[in-house]
């Protein structure tokens, strides 16, 4: 089983910003076309999807985070989350998640290798 890793997680004021790294462990260029995304979940809830982006770059994002998220990637290896204006709703621990296949999408049964999860937390 491969395993991405995340990084970045912290704990913020309300306000402030984080970026979230992810690196895989094998270069999903071998199989492009691929899907990059995160996850987050919140305790006692489900895992939603936050952003997605594809080999060729489409971005999806969920209405929640639009305008204050951005879901980039450097390579094949490494995708970040740039994450703006944070509020306590978004507090939760994320997950990055890789899988082949083209198209942004944010259902979590599209991806095959996750993320142990970092964890955000932002204070009012």
């Amino acid at each position: 089983q491969v395993q991405p890793a995340e990084s970045g997680g912290d704990s913020v004021r309300a306000g402030g910003s984080l970026r979230l790294s992810c690196t895989a462990t094998r270069s999903w260029e071998i199989i492009a076309p691929y899907r990059m995304a995160w996850f987050r979940q919140f305790p006692g809830k489900e895992r939603e999807g936050v952003a997605a982006i594809d080999s060729n770059g489409f971005t999806n994002y969920a209405d929640s985070v639009k305008g204050r998220f951005i879901i980039s990637k450097d390579s094949a290896l490494n995708f970040y989350l740039e994450m703006n204006s944070l509020k306590p709703e978004d507090s939760g621990v994320y997950y990055c998640a890789l899988g082949g296949g083209t198209g942004s999408i944010l259902v979590d049964n599209w991806y095959t290798d996750w993320g142990q999860g970092t964890k955000v937390s932002v204070s009012s």
